[in-house]
């Protein structure tokens, strides 16, 4: 790194940083803190959804996951990603966008009663901290394979990252973070094509790659031209490729749903529409950067084959910028791998705050405070949980691949919590099956995560425990546990399904209560005038759905 590599990080990283506080000054209420005041248009938050969901760990541990594992991640961030936003912009947010909800936790007490709601709170905690360790130890990788920092150095500098996104994220909340990530997102664009246009020119383009891959095999014998064909790619386990796209897509619909990471962004749109919209901008963003990213890890296998262990594999995108960076252009590199660092845990931080304050501290611990006694509370928790992120660090790097530690997690509580949301929005299950199915589900996940990971042999079929066969399975189980509940209890009525998801009563004077009457005005489009049927975002979703399969089962099937 030179001088002027490290003037083009701080130059950029540091504008974007005063921004954000430049932005927290005009924060005054809950509503503001929390959603935004319901004044955010779709092409900020669709930036916002890109630079949220593209953070420094896909970029870092993404190339190594294709170097060993082929192509098929891509279904995460297309076909995965792009079902998912549908499915929570378009059925599931929209609910609780009517009900005047803060937090999709909130929604489940409504849905299923008040336990679940904490267990949904603690769940996506323990989910999104997790993905903030796999951020941390991304940058700890980066840091030491790009800049060649000692452990020390390295330390410094992610403490503070952290500091500082912590303040502005605490003094604004989602205003901030909505705009500063809109601004992130240029610059890890910049980056990303910056790198890939680098890579691809070392590679000496598409035919070469081809026929490079063509001419190799991996230690196995396996034909290295089955890296770039999700169908053709076999595992150690030889999984059916059928069920590995099942298993990313139930993780990239989850992730839409259970996070509230992104449901909080949806829940600031300033109307439905522009809900819907952005989340189509921002997959469509999300697309050709992690599509880059990913055929980055397959060009090593003609780059560097000499990376032979997995473990290599995670410092492959360090070796890439340092052999075909030339000065400026690794500082733009690194500017934006920083970027999406910040991004991602600015929007992690607020959003994990503000389901502990509303969910947790507000609802079980200290029920009747003023407004400016749980911001404070809010803004206090912000800072706890970004630290909370340095705890699975040890767990993390036990794995050849940050994405593996990252996989394994997800069907214990997520999947089963996301088939919970689906389920309670869809149908009339009664309000006890809630809290059945997430048991049901959760005793599935943690039986899978101790078979997977805490003993050498396992003890149970691979129908059950293996990681690619628990998603479909968790969510099997989970549903049958609440339609068996359907039996004791019996199904809703109509009118009670609807009672459950209107707003709280104006009788109660709590802060939760006051603060969700804020929020029943509800704009189903910007515009004065219907919605032309050019700017019908059902048809915009019609053709990305289409375009992302054929990406996954006719590009690179």
């Amino acid at each position: 790194m030179t001088g002027l590599d490290w003037f083009i990080v701080f130059l950029l990283n540091g504008a974007v940083i005063a921004f954000g506080f430049y932005l927290a000054r005009s924060t005054k209420s809950s509503s503001d803190w929390f959603l935004g005041g319901r004044s955010l248009p779709w092409w900020g938050l669709g930036l916002s959804i890109f630079a949220t969901s593209v953070d420094n760990a896909d970029a870092v541990s993404l190339t190594g996951y294709a170097f060993n594992h082929g192509m098929h991640i891509i279904t995460a961030f297309t076909l995965a990603s792009v079902c998912g936003a549908v499915l929570a912009s378009f059925v599931v947010v929209p609910v609780l966008y009517r009900g005047g909800f803060y937090t999709n936790a909130e929604y489940l007490e409504t849905r299923f009663g008040k336990s679940i709601r904490v267990f949904s709170a603690l769940i996506q905690i323990q989910y999104r901290t997790s993905m903030l360790g796999l951020m941390i130890w991304s940058i700890y990788l980066m840091l030491q394979g790009l800049l060649d920092f000692t452990p020390t150095q390295c330390w410094t500098l992610i403490a503070l990252l952290v500091i500082f996104t912590a303040a502005y994220t605490t003094w604004g909340g989602l205003t901030s973070v909505v705009w500063t990530d809109a601004l992130q997102s240029l610059i890890m664009m910049a980056g990303g094509i910056t790198i890939f246009y680098a890579v691809w020119s070392a590679t000496g383009g598409w035919s070469t790659i081809v026929d490079n891959l063509s001419q190799s095999t991996d230690a196995s014998g396996q034909p290295l031209i089955n890296w770039l064909h999700i169908g053709q790619f076999q595992d150690e386990n030889s999984t059916s490729p059928y069920l590995i796209v099942m298993g990313w897509t139930i993780i990239g619909m989850g992730y839409y749903t259970v996070n509230h990471t992104q449901t909080m962004r949806l829940m600031g749109a300033r109307s439905l529409w522009d809900m819907k919209m952005a989340t189509l901008f921002g997959c469509l963003l999300i697309m050709p950067i992690m599509i880059g990213t990913t055929l980055m890890g397959v060009m090593g296998r003609v780059l560097v084959p000499e990376f032979t262990t997995h473990s290599e594999a995670d410092q492959l995108l360090p070796h890439f910028a340092n052999q075909y960076l030339a000065s400026g252009f690794k500082g733009l590199v690194v500017a934006g791998i920083l970027s999406a660092a910040i991004s991602t845990f600015d929007s992690i931080g607020s959003a994990l705050s503000a389901l502990f304050t509303r969910d947790i501290y507000a609802r079980w611990i200290k029920t009747d405070a003023t407004e400016a006694h749980y911001l404070k509370a809010t803004r206090w928790a912000t800072i706890g949980i970004l630290l909370m992120g340095f705890l699975y660090i040890p767990f993390i790097a036990r794995y050849d691949n940050m994405i593996q530690a990252f996989r394994t997690l997800i069907p214990v509580f997520v999947t089963p919590l996301f088939t919970v949301y689906i389920v309670g929005v869809l149908t009339r299950v009664p309000r006890q099956s809630g809290l059945v199915g997430l048991c049901a589900g959760s005793l599935f996940g943690l039986i899978g995560f101790i078979d997977r990971v805490l003993v050498d042999e396992p003890l149970f079929s691979p129908w059950l425990t293996e990681v690619w066969y628990a998603f479909p399975c968790s969510m099997i189980i989970t549903t049958l546990a609440m339609l068996a509940a359907t039996l004791k209890w019996g199904w809703l009525k109509p009118e009670q399904q609807l009672e459950l998801q209107t707003p709280a009563s104006p009788e109660k004077h709590d802060w939760l209560s006051e603060s969700r009457q804020e929020l029943l005005a509800v704009k189903e489009s910007p515009f004065y005038k219907p919605v032309p049927q050019y700017l019908n975002p059902n048809w915009y979703a019609i053709l990305l759905i289409a375009f992302s399969c054929w990406i996954i089962f006719g590009l690179f099937w």
